[in-house]
């Protein structure tokens, strides 16, 4: 038996990089995915890659209208959600003194309220089917600590730690258990505009930012999307029962808590 036989997941932000690395392994895993992303068509393209067992939801994590759709629309096509992975996020980075009030509310409007408000649609459905959950959210070694560069990005993640504790303790009573992912660098195509950040600011070539974190990773490298997954698993599954509130980093050693 396959350790998400008969599960439905929704994973947002899931049309590429790491959230669709999730979605590939967990109907490995056995499990029935929608692929939620704003990019409807990438979405459609990333769930045939993966079969039958993908379906695509179009949903815009700033807007409650799109968030309630895309959960009405997974579980009129599914029956119902058992786990759901807050994937979707925006990275951003810029001195203390540029940072812009537009820049700072687009970026918690992704990382935090689309967290929030998802993981709250969800519980919503969880709770009124009474079959308890897996609810995932995805913070970061920024949230473990101050960056002079990101400071917007660092508090959102920091603020998803924090609101995976406070909805972990308030949803187990229904059986939900809600936890997190910490990664560290992470390779993928989101990198290049990472990159693209710190040459902007550090005065880097292009690529260099990259080889130099890659480098500073204890492991001895950056992280793939795939390291991340046995973790999303494991969390999703009932081995994961009894853990209510936490968020593991996987990370290569960046980070000791």
């Amino acid at each position: 038996m396959k350790r998400l036989d008969g599960k439905t997941a929704l994973i947002t932000g899931a049309a590429r990089g790491i959230g669709l690395s999730f979605a590939q392994a967990y109907v490995r895993e056995g499990a029935r995915v929608a692929i939620a992303d704003i990019n409807i068509e990438r979405a459609r393209q990333a769930a045939t890659t993966i079969g039958e067992a993908a379906v695509a939801v179009e949903m815009d994590v700033t807007s409650q209208d799109s968030i309630d759709a895309a959960v009405a629309e997974t579980v009129a096509t599914h029956g119902h959600i058992d786990i759901l992975i807050n994937n979707a996020a925006l990275f951003t980075a810029a001195p203390i003194v540029e940072i812009t009030r537009q820049d700072y509310s687009r970026v918690f409007d992704i990382n935090v309220a689309g967290t929030l408000f998802t993981l709250q649609a969800v519980a919503r459905h969880m709770i009124e089917r009474d079959k308890g959950g897996k609810i995932i959210n995805m913070a970061s070694q920024a949230g473990r600590r101050g960056e002079a560069l990101v400071a917007v990005y660092c508090a959102t993640k920091a603020a998803v730690i924090s609101l995976t504790q406070s909805a972990g303790l308030d949803l187990i009573k229904h059986g939900i258990n809600v936890n997190a992912i910490a990664p560290g660098v992470v390779d993928g195509e989101h990198w290049d505009g990472v990159d693209a950040f710190f040459a902007k600011y550090e005065n880097k070539a292009p690529g260099q930012k990259k080889r130099e974190v890659g480098e500073s990773v204890p492991f001895g490298r950056m992280g793939t999307a795939e390291d991340l997954t046995g973790m999303a698993i494991f969390l999703a599954s009932d081995e994961a029962d009894y853990i209510v509130a936490q968020t593991y980093n996987v990370d290569g050693g960046n980070w000791m808590s």
